[in-house]
């Protein structure tokens, strides 16, 4: 009996034990519902909430990609900003860095709280400094009160170039110290700027002497309407001479050969290193307010060589047998002469033109030969230095570049082509053709000299220009150039055949 009672029990114990679990489970599940029904969203079924994701992920990703281009836009700012650099040679060892804020000492050239050096372009550093300012030429030091720390700058506008850069002497801009010289000659307190650059590089050959140097200070000393002095570097006496009439528009004081001078000069303000902006050109954007150009510097010419031509003009309506289109031809007698010279002055001739013939070179009087370019109404020549002298030609002229076979569209075109507009003058090219240069006669006709100058260029600069500079004279089909010269002549204002 008590064995029957037990099993009872247990199987008793089981059915209570499941149903028990039963109902804790069921009792969960309607927890569960409650729970959900009280903290859900009333309304919202499985796919709006989903929706309601996806949107949010949409917000999401659109407030990234606004920050990100808000980051975009002030990048592209930034790089729209003008490129001026901390830079020249940092040689304090403290590892602290010369920031300063170069934006703003070209927006106040004359308010600069403390010297600073800066890339002021590709091809040129410049340094400016205010305070107390003296200037030891015989060791090329300018010490500078107040200065945190030491730089050093080549005062030449070819930063790039290792060659030109190795005949610059290199000047250092020191705190001004306890054992620092004395002033000696003191111009403190007159306003008077000094301003050091180098004729070193590649002066003597014109257009370096224009793009390199004369024009950078034009840039450089304009804004100080003549109270600065210029402080010449690598000194050549026969060259400032050639260019003084320029240094005097420039400046009202006497030009220096710093390097040789035993003073200390004391200024309330120096620039070591003048301005490039591009080849023969002046970027007005780049200059203090109001700004000034190549109609500028051009200007500036006129008054100092005493030209008489602004403009391209005849004396009266039109061109008549008073006062013919004067055509100039630039001579060479070395390298990329013209072979057929009096032919192409006879052909210009019955076109109507007063023909010159120029040969210019580094004994040239620059003034005598400025005012015959002046004189000219188109200039004609193949691709050189004398070129450069189209800064003489009055506005409205033509400048006709030969440019040597050779694949050199490149070369002709970033030395004269691209300057010509902001001088307000028209440009025309003539290409040389293979048989009209003298390379045709030196090599074979499957030589790559011939038939692949692109190999030659491969090769460097001094390959290119041994064999497509040097080694080249020229002989233009007169047919060709006489469409050319026709085109000049109907640029020029008021034309032949041209109404009023």
């Amino acid at each position: 009996m008590k064995s029957s009672n037990r099993n009872l029990s247990r199987g008793d114990g089981r059915r209570l034990g499941n149903a028990a679990l039963i109902a804790f489970m069921l009792g969960s599940l309607l927890l569960l519902s409650l729970l959900r029904a009280r903290f859900s969203p009333i309304g919202k079924t499985g796919e709006a909430m989903k929706a309601e994701e996806q949107q949010g992920l949409r917000k999401g990703s659109a407030k990234i990609e606004e920050t990100v281009d808000d980051a975009t836009a002030a990048s592209t700012a930034e790089e729209e900003e003008e490129e001026i650099q901390p830079k020249a040679t940092d040689t304090s060892t403290s590892g602290s860095s010369a920031s300063v804020s170069t934006a703003a000492a070209v927006a106040n050239h004359d308010q600069l709280p403390k010297p600073v050096c800066y890339e002021t372009s590709r091809r040129s550093d410049t340094c400016e400094a205010s305070g107390d300012v003296r200037v030891q030429g015989r060791t090329q030091t300018v010490h500078i009160r107040p200065l945190e720390k030491e730089w050093k700058v080549k005062p030449y506008c070819r930063k790039h170039d290792a060659f030109a850069q190795s005949h610059v002497k290199e000047w250092t801009l020191r705190p001004l110290s306890s054992s620092s010289p004395h002033c000696t000659v003191n111009s403190s307190g007159s306003g008077l700027t000094a301003f050091v650059l180098s004729t070193g590089g590649f002066t003597g050959n014109l257009f370096h002497d224009y793009t390199d140097v004369l024009i950078p200070a034009f840039i450089t000393s304009r804004r100080f309407h003549g109270e600065v002095q210029f402080l010449v570097s690598s000194y050549k006496s026969w060259w400032t001479s050639r260019y003084l009439q320029i240094f005097q528009q420039l400046s009202n004081y006497e030009v220096l050969d710093i390097d040789a001078d035993d003073e200390v000069r004391c200024y309330d303000k120096a620039v070591v290193g003048p301005t490039f902006h591009k080849e023969l050109g002046v970027d007005a954007s780049k200059t203090p307010s109001p700004g000034y150009s190549m109609v500028d510097f051009r200007a500036m010419l006129r008054q100092a060589f005493g030209l008489e031509r602004a403009a391209a003009e005849p004396s009266g309506d039109r061109w008549d047998i008073r006062r013919r289109p004067r055509l100039l031809i630039i001579s060479r007698k070395h390298t990329r002469a013209f072979l057929n010279e009096r032919a192409m002055a006879d052909m210009a001739m019955s076109l109507g033109f007063d023909v010159r013939v120029g040969e210019p070179d580094v004994s040239t009087d620059v003034g005598k030969f400025a005012r015959l370019v002046n004189s000219a109404d188109v200039m004609v020549g193949v691709h050189g230095a004398g070129l450069t002298n189209m800064l003489f030609l009055p506005a409205g002229a033509v400048l006709v570049q030969i440019v040597p076979y050779g694949g050199l569209e490149w070369l002709a075109r970033g030395t004269f082509k691209e300057p010509s507009p902001d001088m307000r003058i028209h440009y025309l090219e003539y290409m040389i053709q293979l048989d009209e240069t003298t390379l045709s006669e030196q090599y074979a006709k499957d030589d790559p000299v011939l038939r692949d100058p692109a190999s030659i260029h491969k090769q460097g600069w001094d390959k290119l220009k041994t064999v497509y500079l040097d080694k080249q004279n020229v002989r233009p089909h007169l047919g060709r150039l006489k469409i050319t010269f026709m085109e000049a002549l109907k640029l020029l204002p008021h034309g032949r055949g041209q109404s009023n």
